[in-house]
């Protein structure tokens, strides 16, 4: 996989994050080499990656709940959380599975040290651990898991058909893949916010949409798939269980949390997205980033966050 992005949908790449190599963190932003989303600073996005989980998390752990009351569903004893980032998933993932080992994986030591001390801050160090591991190379190493959850992480690899296939070979009879793939965009703010041009949002999303495509077709490997999940299941050999869409919905006004968030997010954004964004778009996102300017986003009273994220199971029947 290449390259870490903002999870829930083509656009949120750019939302939130980093681009690198391998299994990618939850929250971050797509891109290619040579351009601002490589240069990482850990100590600054892990936080803003651990914000974003945080703000989501009553949507992941309605979806993992749901997936742990299906009549189907096996005991639940080996969790992997593929391109888990800093853990705050994963460790709801321990939550909701309380018998379960749970296994953070991903290929960024730092945003795995920082998923082992949430970890043992909450308490589940005895059945928490993390791996390093970069995929397709080390599929092997993951081992044999009753679920194993993959929040947007499978399209930073090239052929997804062939990684869904070693994500199925991976499960124990009975076992469920989640796949976090789609929903819709984070919305933010109005279509019209008084400056520039009404729909900024949108461009930014089409932008987005246009950087993933590059970023898709940059994967070693890369193969074209139509996006129907369930159909992919069924190509693996797995049996689809279901798709669900999960709501962040943060009206108006925004906790000073979430408009940390929000801002921290959009300032990301605009510096991934680059010369994609025309320059009054640019000259706009300045003004709603500046904190002395009275419509910028440390004022405005209509910020908001709504977000979706859609979760696809497959299961390998016993």
């Amino acid at each position: 996989m290449s390259s870490h992005a903002g999870h829930g949908h083509h656009d949120a790449p750019a939302s939130a994050t980093p681009v690198h190599a391998h299994v990618p963190a939850h929250g971050h932003a797509h891109g290619t080499g040579g351009d601002p989303a490589t240069d990482i600073d850990w100590d600054v996005l892990g936080p803003l990656l651990e914000q974003e989980a945080e703000l989501g998390a009553a949507q992941y752990m309605e979806a993992a709940r749901w997936i742990a009351a299906l009549p189907t569903a096996p005991g639940v004893r080996r969790v992997l959380d593929v391109g888990s980032g800093p853990g705050v998933i994963s460790c709801l993932l321990a939550e909701a599975f309380p018998e379960a080992e749970v296994v953070a994986v991903d290929a960024t030591p730092a945003l795995l040290r920082r998923a082992a001390d949430r970890a043992r801050r909450l308490g589940l160090g005895d059945r928490f651990r993390t791996l390093t591991a970069e995929l397709p190379e080390d599929f092997a190493a993951l081992g044999e898991a009753d679920l194993i959850w993959a929040g947007n992480s499978l399209h930073h690899l090239g052929d997804q058909r062939a990684a869904l296939a070693e994500f199925a070979a991976l499960l124990r009879p009975g076992g469920t893949v989640a796949l976090v793939e789609g929903g819709l965009p984070a919305r933010r703010l109005p279509r019209d916010i008084g400056i520039g041009a009404p729909g900024l949002e949108a461009r930014m999303g089409a932008a987005s949409a246009t950087r993933f495509e590059r970023m898709r077709s940059e994967l070693p490997g890369a193969k074209r798939e139509i996006e129907d999940w369930s159909a992919l299941f069924g190509a693996v050999g797995l049996t689809p269980q279901g798709t669900r869409s999960f709501l962040l919905d943060l009206p108006a006004p925004l906790s000073r949390p979430a408009r940390e968030h929000v801002i921290a997010s959009i300032a990301r954004e605009r510096e991934v997205l680059g010369d994609l964004l025309n320059a009054e778009d640019s000259a706009v996102l300045g003004r709603l980033l500046d904190p002395e300017d009275p419509e910028g986003l440390h004022h405005r009273p209509d910020v908001h966050l709504l977000s979706a994220r859609t979760v696809h199971l497959g299961r390998r029947v016993p």
